[in-house]
């Protein structure tokens, strides 16, 4: 789904939300900008789905605005959450298809210590996904660790050794090219890497499968 798309659908959900939501506390709810974020709603304004009105104030006091959604705009709100429902359906469906048929490999290969480097919904998925195969990871892994995750204490993938693990999943929806190369400086070897999205043409023969 366009990030620009999936950024005025934050927006209208959040002054749906609000009756007293002001620009910065839009901003600092979305975590941009305040430039930015009068760039957004400028638009939404100028497409009809957004109006401004003032709050009450002393006379003496600068005059703030808040947002309201128009007619217009809880319409566009409604049909971008289906479209988005509908996307983010599609792309489960995919990834776990995708990581089903890589993992439906390893079995046979003797492999079965298993990492996941992520945590959210892509880990989850990777997680439940992994268990229809009776694999339990042996950990979780990100840059620095910290917290739980599904039960696991996220451990930094400085703690990760290469003879610790037959695989490592990355669990993003996202480009994994970044992760690979963050995984490589870290002394990780790339053929035991398996992505939920497809690699271009030219990566390791193992992970393109995988993808």
């Amino acid at each position: 789904m366009n990030p620009r798309v999936v950024r005025e659908l934050e927006i209208l959900t959040a002054i749906e939300e609000s009756t007293s939501l002001t620009q910065r506390a839009l901003a600092a709810r979305l975590g941009v900008a305040l430039g930015l974020t009068n760039l957004y709603v400028k638009r939404l304004v100028l497409k009809g789905y957004v109006k401004t009105v003032g709050f009450p104030t002393r006379p003496a006091a600068r005059k703030r605005l808040r947002y309201l959604l128009t007619p217009r705009g809880v319409a566009e709100k409604t049909r971008l959450t289906y479209e988005h429902i509908g996307y983010s359906l599609a792309l489960y469906r995919r990834t776990r298809a995708t990581l089903r048929e890589a993992l439906s490999l390893l079995p046979t290969d003797g492999v079965k210590r298993i990492a996941l480097y992520g945590t959210g919904e892509a880990a989850e998925l990777a997680y439940l996904t992994l268990r229809e195969f009776g694999l339990e990871p042996i950990g979780v892994f990100t840059a620095d660790g910290g917290g739980q995750f599904l039960g696991f204490p996220v451990r930094s993938v400085a703690e990760l050794s290469s003879e610790e693990v037959d695989r490592i999943v990355l669990a993003t929806f996202d480009k994994p090219e970044p992760l690979l190369a963050e995984l490589a400086r870290a002394g990780l070897p790339r053929e035991r890497f398996l992505t939920l999205r497809r690699l271009p043409t030219g990566a390791p023969a193992s992970s393109r499968r995988s993808s």
